[in-house]
């Protein structure tokens, strides 16, 4: 074992997180769920979807079996739903090639959809005691500054190094115990910025620490200009209260979610809302941005108050009429239902 894991794991035991959620118990399906859960989230904003996802889908059979809506509803708000998707389909997978449960098999594992190397490792590692390295955002920062390794992490050869650098620090026992120190570690004291160096077990052979360059370490991704793109959501309601909801392509932003129908401008706007409901005026609602990782979408909401369902638009599996009661069973992106949930009353001035 070596040094750095040998410190590391003496932290881990005074300081380390030993009352997460899915460490009770340590099972494959709970550790697999929760690193997906923990992609570009922070463990405090998992921790109820977690709970919530386990309490109606407690294991990997009820989530093979479970409709791609009910999966989507309860991993609405967290965002990045292709990782929703593909968690869906890797347990249909395990149920009709693995017997029901997760591969003990890298390579196996691996090749499951939304599985890359980073999250077969922590999984094998946790729920199975196996010696594999794992490579997340917060053990690549860690490691960068342990090592005063140069280059942004994305880039081929820096990553290379980085995982070289993580399999050697990886020890045969407690194996489990050091996968779960070193993220927590890089969670909670070499955070992104003003990392809390004075209580690092590392600090004395860091080099990062030793010349001064935790803020300049990790290096930045090379900065590059976010675009920023419009649409107008249609909230067609009608005199039940009941809200116009389509469900999105396949394909692209908020894929297989149920959302509002959209158009680019003004007329496009009313000529999509005639064409599902007769309609009167058209109230401009609050416009407001939500942020992608790679642009911003600048959203102005028009409701059409009152519209009239035409017969000829009927429900189906890709249209349908919602009380704001189903909002809650249906996977919405996080700013459509926050819009849904926000209607006013009463209008305000038309068009």
């Amino acid at each position: 074992m070596t040094a750095f894991a040998t410190s590391l794991l003496a932290w881990f035991d005074r300081h380390g997180r030993h009352d997460l959620p899915w460490q009770h118990p340590r099972d494959a399906y709970r550790v697999w769920l929760s690193e997906i859960m923990l992609q570009q989230t922070q463990v405090s904003t998992v921790i109820p979807y977690f709970q919530r996802f386990l309490a109606r889908l407690p294991t990997l059979g009820d989530l093979a079996a479970a409709d791609e809506d009910v999966v989507l509803a309860l991993w609405s708000g967290l965002g990045y739903y292709r990782r929703a998707r593909f968690l869906h389909r890797a347990a249909q997978l395990c149920a009709e090639r693995h017997d029901g449960e997760l591969p003990r098999d890298f390579d196996a594992l691996a090749a499951l959809p939304g599985i890359g190397r980073s999250t077969a490792g922590a999984i094998l590692a946790q729920a199975y005691q196996l010696r594999f390295p794992i490579l997340d955002g917060n053990v690549k920062r860690v490691l960068t500054r342990y090592h005063g390794i140069v280059g942004h992490p994305g880039e081929r050869e820096v990553e290379k190094q980085l995982w070289l650098r993580a399999d050697e620090h990886t020890p045969a026992k407690r194996t489990a115990d050091y996968t779960q120190a070193i993220m927590d570690l890089g969670a909670t004291v070499c955070v992104r910025t003003r990392p809390l160096c004075d209580t690092c077990p590392m600090r004395k052979t860091c080099v990062a620490h030793r010349d001064h360059l935790t803020a300049q370490l990790p290096t930045p991704k090379p900065a590059k200009a976010i675009p920023t793109r419009s649409t107008i959501m249609l909230v067609l309601r009608d005199a039940t209260q009941r809200v116009l909801l389509q469900r999105r392509g396949a394909h692209g932003v908020w894929a297989g979610l149920w959302s509002l129908p959209e158009a680019d401008d003004t007329d496009g706007a009313w000529r999509e809302a005639q064409a599902r409901a007769r309609i009167d005026d058209a109230l401009a609602l609050t416009p407001f941005v939500h942020v992608f990782s790679h642009y911003r979408l600048q959203i102005q909401p028009l409701l059409f108050e009152g519209a009239a369902p035409r017969q000829a638009i009927a429900d189906n599996d890709n249209q349908r009429w919602c009380a704001e009661s189903e909002l809650p069973s249906l996977g919405l992106p996080a700013p459509v239902r926050s819009l849904l949930l926000a209607l006013p009353q009463s209008s305000e001035e038309p068009l």
